[in-house]
């Protein structure tokens, strides 16, 4: 398989310019897969061994794969905004990699990803733009009092590890249930899935092909 084209970029956003970066496949890409990190304010950037899994295995399946720093985090400019600004960091990110690389008349499949932090993010994002599919990892839903997605994406992922004592499985489970989402449990995995990477990268590689 031929490498794919790294692009480093910054894409102008509601509060200053968002630090980027694009793979671009060497093959006609299959879809757009935008990633969002975890809490700007726990240390949580697109360099994230998380960021880093999810980006490699949306690489290797064929998307344009674009992870970013929101606002206030690393050269990307502003200050963090409440989960709200957040959203809109996504909005501008996904709008723009649109009008660069999806030009042609039928729109290209959108995934939305998000580990902790940037998985309840994305569950926001999709009310408004109805991906094709939604990949939240240890998404912190009851934190961030994230939506219902029913209705706003095709397929969801979600991945969580038995053992995570910062999002508890419990409250995945609660908010998936109601909605009738599976919840795909890594036994052993703790919140940053240490010693589990390569079964978590599996499981992402499974479910998301195109």
């Amino acid at each position: 398989m031929k490498t794919p084209v790294e692009h480093k970029l910054f894409i102008n956003g509601p509060a200053g310019k968002l630090e980027t970066v694009v793979h671009v496949p060497a093959s006609v890409p299959g879809g757009i897969a935008i990633i969002a990190h975890p809490h700007p304010l726990h240390h949580g950037n697109m360099n994230n061994k998380i960021v880093y899994i999810l980006s490699k295995a949306l690489i290797e399946l064929g998307y344009i794969t674009v992870k970013f720093n929101f606002r206030g985090v690393g050269a990307s400019e502003g200050n963090h905004a409440e989960g709200i600004g957040e959203i809109e960091d996504v909005l501008t990110v996904t709008q723009s990699i649109r009008n660069q690389y999806d030009t042609a008349s039928d729109h290209l499949p959108l995934l939305l990803a998000g580990f902790s932090f940037g998985g309840a993010i994305q569950t926001y994002v999709a009310q408004q733009l109805d991906p094709q599919k939604l990949v939240l990892i240890a998404p912190s839903v009851a934190r961030l009092n994230a939506p219902s997605v029913i209705g706003h994406a095709d397929s969801v992922l979600i991945v969580h590890g038995d053992q995570d004592d910062i999002v508890s499985l419990q409250s995945v489970l609660d908010w998936a249930a109601p909605q009738s989402i599976p919840v795909v449990v890594i036994p052993g995995a703790e919140h940053f899935f240490h010693g589990k990477l390569s079964i978590l990268k599996q499981v992402i590689l499974n479910a998301c092909q195109i």
